[in-house]
């Protein structure tokens, strides 16, 4: 045999070795990276929160985890958070042993409770918070108990049916919203009021029930995240940020409607 075969049929041997090695490196440590995730959820969220099954891919760079459940009920308030599905994206070929940031995490049929804003008045955690480049979440469902953020209004709900994001860290479980580049939803108010949202890259687009059919459009600049906020700060941007937005939509509605009704 020449030498340039037998150092190809060397190399294809240490591929093949590595990459074996990195198909039993991965399924022993998916229990590892499994409880690993669960732990930081739960410290930054002082909370309980566990994962039922997990499967990490080294090779292709991959984390999927299934049943992840959050729960904490004390005096404070009440928070749930369950995820059916979990698919972060990592770097191949075994990088993710070093670099675990997602490139993409993919949320599938989320659905989170709050009862109280108090709730995130956490403890800053010892570990870094999670990181991904790129968010897409299907099929969410946010409830918010009427003394969550605005006492006044009653209960909230918003059903996200697609939302994508842009790099996110989080500090809480909406920590998303500072990078949204898309979203469609729809929320519920009090005394059967839905509001139909839509936002594509700066314009969000609201209707339904209050706001009459025909859509109306306003230009938004989403709030910046300040890497100095803790999970309160972040959240109290947030409140504000939605009565700006509802405030805009109600002045632009009475626009429509005196324009609408001025000659012409």
């Amino acid at each position: 045999m020449s030498l340039p075969r037998r150092i190809a049929g060397s190399a294809l041997v240490v591929i093949a070795l590595g990459v074996g090695a990195l198909v039993v490196a991965g399924a022993a440590l998916e229990d590892r990276s499994r409880r690993s995730v669960a732990g930081r959820i739960a410290e930054s969220l002082q909370a309980e929160a566990a994962i039922e099954r997990g499967d990490l891919a080294l090779v292709r760079g991959a984390l999927d985890l299934e049943g992840l459940t959050v729960r904490r009920d004390d005096a404070i308030g009440h928070l749930a958070i369950t995820v059916p599905g979990l698919h972060c994206e990592l770097p191949p070929l075994g990088l993710a042993l070093v670099d675990r940031d997602c490139r993409e995490l993919a949320i599938a049929g989320a659905r989170l409770e709050v009862s109280a804003a108090a709730l995130f008045k956490l403890r800053p955690p010892r570990r870094r918070p999670f990181h991904a480049r790129r968010i897409v979440i299907d099929d969410a469902r946010l409830a918010f108990s009427p003394s969550a953020f605005v006492p006044g209004l009653g209960q909230i709900a918003i059903d996200i049916a697609y939302a994508e994001t842009g790099e996110t860290t989080f500090k809480t479980p909406l920590s998303w919203l500072f990078a949204l580049h898309e979203l469609r939803a729809t929320i519920s108010l009090p005394a059967g009021i839905a509001v139909q949202l839509s936002y594509d890259h700066g314009e969000l687009r609201a209707a339904g029930d209050i706001l009459g059919a025909a859509p109306i459009v306003v230009p938004v600049a989403l709030p910046v995240a300040d890497p100095s906020d803790d999970a309160h700060a972040e959240i109290a941007r947030l409140v504000v940020f939605a009565r700006q937005v509802a405030e805009r939509l109600v002045a632009r509605k009475a626009a429509d409607w005196l324009e609408s009704k001025l000659p012409r």
